[in-house]
């Protein structure tokens, strides 16, 4: 859910910070408050398109912030992930400052970033729906994808074992297009190949090898301090009055001394294991001075074999392990091509049998998918059945086309509606009515809320055009929403704001001759008459305060019985 928001030198607002919560909040105020101001802000907060204008006449730039607060299987924790961003203890903090030179600045927990993935994961965190503003639900290009949401896992696994077989069936497509492009460039390809697997098989690699060689390069560069290092170690062990002489005096005295008394003999035996052990270094290490020899041709040898195995590394692969990958892989692209026609006739049985399969997987996927425009259809006839809208009629309309396979299936899906008895259907886009387009968006919105993981809905003036019994069912149907989701909502209808669970009013004053816009949070006395005045207007009296109350306490029971 949005758990903050604070926006600085945007339009009117000068400065303000105010935290929501779960729920259902309303926005409410006299017009040109400001109301529209805020769900602007957060518009561009989730990458919508910026101008200049916004920023607040005099100021240098405008500053909007927002902390969202996610659980763990929230989408968009992927999509961080995917960009390479943080994330601790499900926080995403949003933030975009728009300066007056009309430069924009975006940065997802403190990480800048481009507009273009601000808004694509500012898109997973907020659905904001404005009358005349077309949405994802508006988009007939998204229909499949919520059909496929409502039919939950029965659907999900069924595209899943079609996607899996459509993959394979491109692969085969892409490797018998390779086999029968063009024979010229055919020729020249295995004309490359083939010399680079000469080069990679003449240099006769070994795994390793090239580590061994630096090692011993290494040793070779440092011969005369190496020698010089072992031959001064050696030297301060062997000889008269040198190391191993001192340790024979040791062992012999500290032998006298266990002869008088027993309780030196374990010294005894530590410094004879250690002068046995000193013995056999010093032979060693003389039988390497005698061994050791500066050989400046095989340096050479060293260094022409790495430099071979470098450029091949610079072609082929990083790794000797990825060069003989590599020369594996075109062997096999090598033998494909030398022995085409065979391949080719091999790949297109397989094609054919990859087809049918996915024939079979397709029309499994398309009898689900009609199963459930079904139940679709039936649970947003209820849904519209309770906005006063049951002679609607809600269709998935399937687009019959001859047999062809897409990445999502083989079906092409519109939403279609009539509104009137006697009309034909037509496309969910072409629904002019503006009240009338308010409750079908809300009845939609209510079916796929759940689905779709969104974590704050925003509603600004969806219920323009309505009134009486209407707008009360559009404030139940709001609320019904706000208890899978955040939801806030910008209203003018008292039964709207009745049905919410906080109440923010939004006004504006005049101070040092400059206009800015204030939030406050109602307490239950202020909704009381925030409430008379959007029912009476100017003129509050007794009886419409009594009225809010009313409306208050009726919205209070109906909420116990819609939760």
């Amino acid at each position: 859910m949005l758990a903050e928001l604070a926006i600085k030198n945007f339009a009117i607002i000068e400065s303000i910070s105010i935290s929501f919560q779960k729920g259902f909040t309303v926005l409410t105020g006299e017009t040109g408050a400001g109301k529209s101001i805020i769900i602007d802000a957060i518009h561009l907060l989730i990458g919508g398109r910026g101008s200049s204008d916004f920023v607040r006449h005099g100021e240098e730039k405008a500053e909007i912030e927002g902390l969202f607060l996610v659980e763990d299987d929230h989408p968009s924790i992927e999509k961080l992930a995917v960009f390479g961003i943080e994330m601790e203890d499900g926080m995403i903090v949003l933030k975009r400052d728009m300066y007056a030179s009309g430069k924009s600045v975006c940065r997802i927990n403190g990480k800048l970033v481009t507009i273009a993935t601000l808004r694509e994961i500012g898109r997973t965190l907020v659905d904001i729906h404005g009358q005349h503003e077309n949405q994802e639900l508006m988009d007939e290009k998204n229909h499949l994808t919520l059909l496929d949401q409502f039919g939950g896992q029965a659907v999900q696994k069924a595209l899943t074992e079609y996607q899996t077989l459509y993959r394979e069936y491109e692969k085969i497509k892409k490797d018998i297009a390779a086999l029968t492009q063009n024979e010229q460039l055919m020729a020249q390809r295995l004309d490359l190949l083939t010399f680079q697997l000469e080069e990679i098989t003449n240099a006769e690699l070994t795994i390793g090898e090239d580590e061994e060689l630096l090692t011993e390069k290494r040793k070779l560069n440092n011969f005369e301090k190496l020698y010089h290092s072992i031959l001064t170690a050696y030297e301060a062990l062997q000889g008269e009055q040198k190391g191993l002489d001192w340790v024979s005096l040791a062992l012999s005295n500290i032998e006298e001394a266990a002869g008088i008394d027993e309780a030196y003999n374990d010294t005894r035996q530590i410094i004879s294991n250690s002068f046995y052990q000193l013995e056999d270094v010093v032979h060693s290490l003389r039988s390497q001075l005698d061994e050791m020899e500066f050989d400046p041709n095989r340096l050479n040898e060293i260094e022409t074999r790495l430099n071979e195995i470098n450029q091949l590394k610079r072609k082929y692969g990083q790794t000797i392990e990825m060069i003989l990958e590599y020369a594996s892989k075109i062997e096999e692209e090598i033998e494909m091509i030398s022995n085409k026609e065979n391949h080719i006739e091999s790949l297109n049985k397989k094609l054919k049998s990859v087809e049918k399969d996915l024939a079979v997987e397709g029309k499994n996927l398309t009898d689900l998918r009609k199963k459930t425009a079904k139940k679709l259809a039936h649970a947003i006839h209820q849904q519209l059945k309770s906005l006063y809208m049951e002679k609607t009629v809600f269709h998935v309309y399937f687009l019959e086309q001859s047999q062809k396979f897409y990445p999502n299936g083989m079906d092409q899906v519109e939403f279609y509606m009539s509104t009137n008895p006697g009309e034909p259907p037509k496309p969910l886009t072409k629904i002019a009515s503006g009240g009338e387009l308010s409750r079908i968006m809300l009845a939609l919105k209510t079916i796929f809320s759940s689905h779709q993981g969104i974590t704050s809905i925003i509603f600004d003036e969806v219920d323009t055009g309505v009134s009486g019994r209407v707008a009360q069912a559009i404030g139940e149907k709001i609320y019904q929403i706000s208890v899978g989701s955040q939801v806030l909502s910008i209203t003018h209808l008292p039964q709207v704001a009745a049905m919410s669970d906080h109440h923010i009013l939004i006004k504006k004053e005049v101070k040092g001759n400059r206009t800015k816009t204030i939030l406050s949070k109602l307490t239950e006395e202020g909704r009381i008459g925030e409430l008379a005045r959007m029912i009476s207007g100017a003129q509050i009296t007794t009886a419409t305060e009594q009225h809010a109350k009313e409306m208050l306490q009726s919205a209070a029971e109906l909420k116990n019985t819609l939760s």
